[in-house]
């Protein structure tokens, strides 16, 4: 072989020049009149030449499918966007094969068609927006069969379906070769990968093994995608169920916090304030106490203005539903012990109370319930002791007893100091009489209380327990001994306090000092008569002993005869009137009471003034001429006051 012929045709591959240069040398040698033997040889050498310029071609190629695969599977390595990892496949298979474009559709499961996800060198917008059902267009056909199809003149295939709307995108794009091989997912299409041209082209085994590789890729990319989606949302729903865990936990500490808190503080022996101090310790706010009757045990922090009928409504649907109920920014939630009503905590707050939170509000209502439990039966049994010792002192028994003043030093009571007497008297619930439930005996113990006869023995307990006094409930009255040396005060601080606690008018009657247990039952009498004399009069819901009372207290109080005044005063009318059954001396009290008037006397009286005039002329002859002068008048007209008071002064 002539060895020029070799060099020219290794320059032409050294700078990889186009086959058509390819044909030089031999146009040359032609030229110069070569022989034919040189030409044959120029001939071979240019052959083998172009068969080497191939075997490189593809060497480059494939160098280049490789490198573009290596580069995807980089991508898919370092997943972060599902998205820009196929607009890369779909770029790559538009350069590797050298097509006009490439296109990517993914199958919807919820339509059942396949719709356009990716596309690169697309010109038309129907195009991109392009549906094709399952079946239909040569993507659909792919799509129903898993095999590749490629089609060198789209519009002349009749392999498949043809639709008016994918041939009219298919015609805006202006493709006429296309290519598509289906994308699996183990043994699940999801998707078509395409490659099309705008001229008539044949597509070579290689161009669809690649395609197919690619597509490969893309599938595994949207599957890894779809893992990396489903890890994230699990892991955010782990972050959150780890949240809401903790959240419970500190939610649980809270509510063991208080609950270790609240029960301390019955085994200290705390009260409601402490109870409801805890709770707006732990959840802010401010919180009230309310009673039975709607009114204030304790408050912590500025509660402000409570609209009552809004928070009795709640307090009724918190006992319904057996939970806190919201009513603005107030929780309520009602005390309770079975089907007594207790009470209500009222908490206002600007803050959201989580369930957890309510719970601790329900407990406290729980605990608070307890201490009022407590302390009912605390201040009960006490007042039962406290009153057993007053009535035997009341009755006068074993008054001079070691053993008597041995029970009252135990309670605290020195019987040797001054004391007085407050006789108290009140309507409750049970007792429309004004006649109270007696809770200091057997009797009264195993008794149904009404609500007001429980406040009446809790109030009077505790008082006389502060005071180191005595109560005792004695049919329709409650008798305190409490210590001082003025009665009259005495009687008008219970009746205040008492009647305010109980909502209705209490009358308290007093007597005393007294020392020594000796004397504790005249006084008592004494204080008794003081408050039949204050209703009598029209007093009722005052306080006074004897020395309040003017002159029906000299007459009522200690060391009188009422009896020997009334008798030498009006006796012989009073017998007149029991013996006879007439009305004189109701006679003489209206006359008194009407100026001596005989006729507003007989009107008041519907009697004749004739009648009027006969009766009184009866009493001159019974009491004497003179009963009318302003001394004996006087003294007549007080007669009848205390004969009116009836009992009272007995």
């Amino acid at each position: 072989m002539n060895p020029m012929s070799c060099t020219v045709f290794l320059d032409l591959l050294a700078r990889e020049a186009p086959p058509v240069e390819f044909e030089a040398p031999l146009v040359e040698a032609r030229a110069s009149g070569a022989a034919p033997e040189v030409l044959a040889e120029l001939e071979q050498a240019k052959l083998a030449a172009l068969r080497v310029r191939a075997l490189l071609e593809r060497r480059a190629r494939r160098e280049a499918e490789l490198s573009a695969l290596f580069d995807t599977a980089g991508d898919l390595a370092g997943l972060r966007d599902v998205g820009a990892v196929l607009e890369a496949i779909v770029r790559r298979a538009r350069r590797l094969l050298q097509a006009d474009i490439s296109y990517m559709t993914l199958h919807d499961p919820d339509r059942g068609d396949t719709y356009m996800r990716v596309t690169d060198g697309s010109v038309s917008a129907a195009f991109r927006a392009l549906r094709l059902p399952m079946g239909a267009g040569l993507g659909g056909l792919v799509a129903q069969t898993g095999t590749p199809y490629a089609s060198p003149d789209y519009f002349a295939d009749e392999r498949f379906r043809h639709r008016d709307h994918i041939d009219v995108a298919v015609r805006e794009e202006a493709l006429v070769a296309i290519l598509g091989v289906p994308m699996r997912l183990g043994a699940q299409i999801i998707g078509v990968l395409f490659a099309a041209n705008r001229s008539a082209r044949p597509f070579a085994q290689e161009e669809v093994t690649l395609l197919a590789s690619l597509a490969a890729h893309a599938a595994i990319a949207l599957d890894n995608a779809r893992l990396l989606e489903e890890t994230r949302t699990a892991l955010a729903e782990l972050g959150a169920a780890n949240q809401l865990v903790q959240a419970r936990s500190v939610a649980v500490e809270r509510a063991a916090q208080a609950h270790d808190r609240m029960t301390g503080l019955v085994v200290r022996g705390g009260g409601v304030e402490d109870v409801a101090a805890v709770v707006t310790d732990i959840l802010g706010g401010a919180l009230i106490v309310l009673d039975a009757d709607g009114r204030r045990l304790a408050a912590v922090g500025t509660v402000g203005d409570l609209d009552e009928a809004g928070v009795a409504g709640a307090a009724a649907a918190s006992r319904g539903l057996g939970r806190s109920v919201r009513s603005g920014d107030l929780w309520v939630t009602s005390i309770a012990s079975g089907a007594e009503i207790l009470g209500t905590l009222v908490l206002r707050t600007p803050e959201e109370v989580s369930a957890m939170d309510q719970r601790i509000l329900e407990r406290a209502a729980l605990v608070t319930a307890l201490l009022l439990l407590f302390r009912r039966t605390a201040a009960a049994a006490e007042g039962r002791v406290r009153g057993e010792l007053l009535d035997d002192l009341l009755t006068g028994r074993a008054v001079h007893s070691d053993a008597l003043h041995e029970r009252a030093r135990l309670l605290g009571v020195d019987l040797h100091a001054p004391h007085v007497l407050v006789v108290a008297r009140h309507r409750t619930e049970d007792s429309p009489d004004g006649r109270a439930a007696s809770w200091s005996s057997s009797e009264g113990r195993a008794a149904s209380w009404s609500s007001s006869a429980r406040r009446t023995a809790f109030w009077a307990s505790s008082d006389a327990a502060s005071r180191h006094g005595l109560v005792a409930a004695r049919g329709e009255e409650t008798v305190f001994l409490l210590p001082g040396l003025a009665p009259g005060p005495a009687a008008q601080r219970v009746a205040k306090e008492l009647g305010a606690s109980l909502g209705t008018p209490v009358t308290a009657g007093a007597a005393g000092p007294v020392q020594g247990p000796a004397a504790i039952a005249g006084a008592y009498h004494e204080a008794r008569r003081c408050a039949d004399a204050l209703l009598a009069l029209g007093r009722a819901g005052d306080g006074a002993s004897s020395e309040e009372l003017g002159f029906v207290g000299l007459l009522i109080g200690r060391d009188r005869d009422v009896g020997g005044f009334l008798e030498s005063a009006l006796g012989p009318v009073l017998a007149y009137d029991r013996r006879r059954g007439t009305s004189l001396i109701q006679t003489l009290e209206t006359y008194f009471g009407t100026g001596a008037s005989l006729s507003r006397t007989a009107e008041r009286l519907h009697i004749h003034v004739n009648t009027v005039t006969q009766r009184l002329d009866r009493i001159s002859r019974l009491l004497g001429d003179d009963w009318q002068d302003p001394a004996r008048a006087l003294e007549l007209q007080l007669a009848l006051r205390l004969n009116r008071l009836g009992p009272l002064t007995n």
